[in-house]
């Protein structure tokens, strides 16, 4: 950000424009022996030789420029140009090539006849329209000398399109894929935070009559917890459809679940559009809530040190150095401390009076409320570090064995979920013993959390107990943070098991609970013999 702020102290400093100081006396300009008239050449096409901008689709320009630039090197030395040669890595990439593309077509025009050719004030709205977040972002104004109404013209006037060649390049590349290659074309590279918010609030206005964006909080450092929604009917619960989330990005430093679920949402979306079958009835059925990253914040610090240099923890909290996934109320501790007693009910515990008088970071908080506010019905939390599914209870019933098998009344549907997503994923389950994650060859890539190792405070743990949502976590790979050459390997890894982990959402049983009127009854119990733990139905009487 230093660079940034470096750019836009020239860019203040360079943005006030001067009349030029007049220094040639009436009698000597009388004499023709000077003139205060320093653009009294007129004006000749000129070759196009401005570094970042040469590969523009015209060979000439003029000068004057547009902002009053004399010459190639003072266009070159003014602070519009540094901008642009900066431009991609203080945007992390975001809107880039177009940015550029144009900002060099104000800063050299083509020339044509030596006259010179504006582009078009459409393009440069358009491109206002999508990128003005980015630099919001950053906290950066838009550039001046991409004023639509000061410095472009309308389309009467003759203008160009400096976009118009990208834009054919982008459209033959899609053209030219053979029928069998995938009809969805995703971009598979990292994101930054301001490039995910941009990518799901695209995705969503793109499938609006699917899907929409809405926020459930604020990081520490007050970064949007986005969610994108998918179902037939947005920002509604319908009866008997059955609510799903997937969380990504808990540890900051665990990225792949992140980029898999942003992924995600532009697949469903694209073939959606494109009445794929399968993907039309998993929406048209199907309530899905995607949060990509719930620690922006610590994949903000992870992201700045990069595949190479990213060490196992640093990111991995949230930026009060809060571990998410030890920061819920544990409620596992409450259950073993009672589960002797006959009538004492281990679905739905309260949150303890005491928890609150911890430390609760504000993605806790916003999570919990989220969890508390829809009848989700299954859940995935995505993380990395090893390959193997893990599922409640994570915290081990005997304080002192580490290493505890420890499974709740739903073990076997939990095994169950579990199993779907293992056995569909490329390699988790099979019985490779040189592969990432062949410790778990045994149990085919699945484990009880507490069996694998025991810690309180998880959010699995804390949906099982306080809501009626089983969730299970997926643990994508060794390696946290990935190289971007993995990213699209890992997304054909795992692509079918996020689907089918979606589709099993409708096994089981559903029905509604109702009055002797036909009105639905909220909170009533729905018991099954032989397990303990109760659900209870939703505000129109459904589970």
């Amino acid at each position: 950000m230093h660079l940034g702020l470096l750019v836009l102290l020239l860019f203040l400093t360079k943005s006030c424009w001067c009349a030029p100081q007049k220094s040639c006396q009436s009698e000597d300009e009388l004499l023709g022996r000077c003139s205060n008239n320093l653009y009294e050449e007129k004006p000749t096409c000129t070759e196009l030789n401005l570094g970042y901008c040469n590969d523009m689709e015209y060979s000439r320009t003029i000068f004057p420029n547009i902002l009053g630039h004399r010459s190639r090197l003072e266009a070159e030395s003014g602070a519009e140009y540094l901008l642009l040669s900066v431009i991609h890595g203080l945007l992390n990439g975001e809107c880039s090539p177009e940015i550029r593309l144009v900002g060099c077509s104000v800063l050299a025009s083509p020339c044509k006849d030596d006259k010179m050719i504006k582009p078009c004030r459409s393009t440069c709205e358009a491109l206002r329209k999508d990128c003005s977040h980015a630099f919001e972002a950053i906290e950066m104004a838009w550039p001046y000398f991409l004023d639509c109404d000061r410095f472009f013209a309308g389309d009467q006037e003759g203008c160009f399109d400096p976009l118009a060649g990208l834009k054919t390049r982008q459209e033959q590349e899609m053209s030219s894929l053979s029928p069998e290659e995938p009809s969805t074309i995703i971009q598979f590279t990292y994101t930054s935070n301001a490039q995910m918010y941009s990518l799901l609030k695209k995705t969503a206005a793109k499938c609006s009559h699917i899907s929409h964006v809405y926020s459930i909080g604020r990081s520490t450092e007050g970064r949007d917890l986005m969610v994108i929604e998918f179902t037939n009917n947005p920002g509604q619960h319908e009866l008997l459809e059955p609510e799903i989330k997937l969380v990504g990005n808990m540890h900051g430093n665990e990225v792949l679940g992140r980029q898999l679920l942003i992924y995600l949402a532009q697949y469903l979306c694209s073939e959606y559009m494109l009445e794929n079958q399968r993907i039309q009835t998993i929406i048209n059925t199907t309530r899905i809530h995607i949060l990509a990253s719930m620690n922006p914040d610590g994949y903000e610090l992870a992201a700045s040190e990069g595949h190479l240099l990213n060490g196992w923890t640093n990111g991995r909290t949230n930026a009060q150095n809060i571990d998410l996934n030890r920061n819920f109320p544990d409620l596992t501790s409450i259950l073993y401390r009672n589960r002797r007693s006959r009538h004492y009910r281990i679905d739905h515990i309260p949150i303890p009076d005491a928890y609150w008088f911890g430390k609760v970071a504000p993605e806790t908080y916003a999570v919990m409320k989220w969890i508390r506010s829809l009848p989700f019905v299954q859940s995935a939390s995505l993380h990395g570090g090893e390959l193997v599914i893990s599922y409640p209870f994570d915290l081990s019933r005997d304080p002192i064995e580490e290493r505890m098998f420890s499974p709740t009344p739903d073990e076997q549907v939990f095994k169950q979920i579990a199993r779907i997503y293992a056995d569909t994923h490329a390699t988790m389950s099979d019985n490779d013993t040189e592969r990432c994650g062949a410790s778990f060859y045994r149990t085919r890539g699945i484990i009880n959390g507490a069996q694998w190792y025991s810690f309180a405070g998880g959010m699995s743990d804390f949906n099982y107990l306080h809501t009626n949502c089983l969730e299970i976590t997926v643990e994508l790979g060794c390696d946290k943070f990935p190289s971007e050459a993995e990213l699209y390997p890992e997304w054909k890894r795992n692509k079918e098991a996020l689907l089918s982990f979606l589709e099993s959402v409708h096994r089981g049983i559903k029905g509604v609970v109702k009055d002797v009127d036909g009105n639905g009854i909220k909170g009533a119990t729905i018991s099954v013999r032989g397990i303990r733990k109760d659900v209870t139905t939703a505000e129109d009487g459904d589970y």
